[in-house]
């Protein structure tokens, strides 16, 4: 009856409804962030990070890696780590600003565009079911995080500049895409 879950080819497999879930997360996320929930949006980002971390196991341990599985991480990863963690910077932050909007524009497009650079990459150099030692460049969900520490920071009043925060959001885009080696899991 469930045979699909444990089936490589279903698009519905284990791991990929593990990545589904990520997805429900992202979109759970954005939902908070529309509402002002922030750290809701936060804590339910995390959530969609703890399936990205188990899809993947999944997907080896049970023989489920595919190029569908492939690519739709690469997209739950583009709305949970790279999508989310801007909206919730720039509706808790940047929304009432007075920074110029045309800084942040450039900073979040700057981000963006190395995020699904990341990603698109990584999907055009892996191999179904290896996984490397080290990631070369930092992974979206460690921007991501990266991203949520900026945020903490700054609501708990460590951090107030919000030009500081503009750079710090362009270097972790730059991080995403060097020669930086980073231990896989």
């Amino acid at each position: 009856m469930f045979r699909f879950l444990f089936e490589r080819d279903s698009n519905f497999n284990l791991a990929n409804l593990f990545t589904f879930t990520n997805i429900g997360a992202g979109v759970v996320a954005i939902y908070f962030i529309s509402k002002g929930e922030y750290n809701l949006a936060v804590i339910s980002a995390w959530i969609g990070g703890a399936f990205d971390i188990f899809d993947g196991k999944i997907a080896r341990k049970f023989g489920l890696s595919s190029p569908f599985g492939i690519q739709l991480d690469s997209f739950a990863d583009s709305l949970s780590f790279v999508i989310v963690p801007l909206l919730l910077l720039y509706f808790a932050i940047f929304q009432e600003s007075s920074i110029n909007p045309i800084l942040f524009g450039i900073a979040f497009l700057f981000y963006t565009i190395a995020g699904l650079r990341r990603l698109i990459n990584f999907n055009l150099n892996s191999d179904i079911g290896k996984v490397e030692k080290f990631f070369t460049g930092v992974p979206t969900p460690l921007g991501a995080i990266l991203l949520w520490i900026i945020y903490l920071l700054w609501s708990s009043g460590i951090v107030e500049n919000e030009i500081y925060i503009l750079f710090y959001i362009a270097i972790v885009g730059y991080l995403l895409n060097s020669k930086i080696r980073i231990p896989h899991p």
